[in-house]
């Protein structure tokens, strides 16, 4: 029955996640020229929280937890596992309160409606894999302004999307330019379990009824630790978290 399910509302599911992303496109729009920035990332979060609602229509149980552990008025660098393309609106609603930046390919900043305006208008990073020096001064930038915003930075030190769930090596250049343009940042993991089961035959089917959690573990205090230390205990917890999910 899972099975037939999978196929009976993966379209339903693109179809809503698709509506969504063009609904809400000349909402931001118009809430920046007309109201500003504030007015325009509610429209995101709101957006946001549809998409993560939009799982139910897959039967998935979703769940949040450990976001109390976050301290306030601190600049805070999320430091993610990365699953799927699914992980985002998670981060944009869970952490809503901390207007969360991210650090994303240059392409995603064109034809991506809704997307593509936020990363824009939201002042994420937007880097050129290809250029080094252009990809470090946005990481940069994105550090300074969490500094003096007490704003959040997601970054995914993976890379690229795990497709089979097992945690790649967290690079932890990035992680380490963030610190360097905000010392007073604090390191908030989060763990993203249940997305690569969800597209575990690609973009179709999707898996009916999967258990997905989005959880904070305890902070890390940068210190003085060694930057490849640091990221080390990073991905160690993390990894920890979803294997006691098996």
């Amino acid at each position: 029955m899972k099975k037939i399910l999978s196929y009976l509302l993966t379209p339903v599911f693109y179809l809503y996640y698709t509506l969504m992303l063009l609904f809400f496109h000349p909402i931001q729009v118009g809430a920046l020229y007309f109201f500003g920035d504030p007015a325009r990332k509610n429209a995101v979060d709101l957006l946001n929280l549809f998409l993560v609602k939009g799982l139910y229509l897959l039967g998935c149980s979703v769940k949040f937890s450990g976001f109390e552990k976050i301290p306030d008025k601190r600049p805070i660098i999320i430091v993610s596992n990365h699953q799927s393309i699914y992980d985002i609106p998670a981060v944009i609603w869970g952490f809503k309160k901390y207007y969360p930046k991210f650090i994303a390919k240059i392409e995603l900043s064109k034809n991506w409606p809704s997307i593509s305006h936020n990363l824009k208008h939201g002042k994420s990073a937007l880097i050129d894999r290809d250029r080094g020096t252009q990809s470090v001064k946005e990481i940069m930038k994105l550090g300074q302004l969490i500094q003096e915003n007490d704003y959040a930075a997601c970054i995914f030190p993976e890379g690229t999307r795990s497709k089979t769930g097992r945690v790649k090596k967290f690079m932890s250049a990035g992680i380490n330019t963030l610190l360097r343009a905000a010392p007073s940042a604090v390191i908030v993991p989060f763990v993203i379990d249940g997305h690569s089961l969800l597209i575990d035959k690609g973009f179709f089917p999707l898996k009916f009824g999967q258990k997905i959690s989005y959880t904070v573990l305890d902070p890390v205090e940068p210190k003085d630790q060694p930057i490849e230390e640091l990221v080390n205990r990073v991905q160690v917890a993390i990894e920890k978290t979803l294997n006691l999910n098996y």
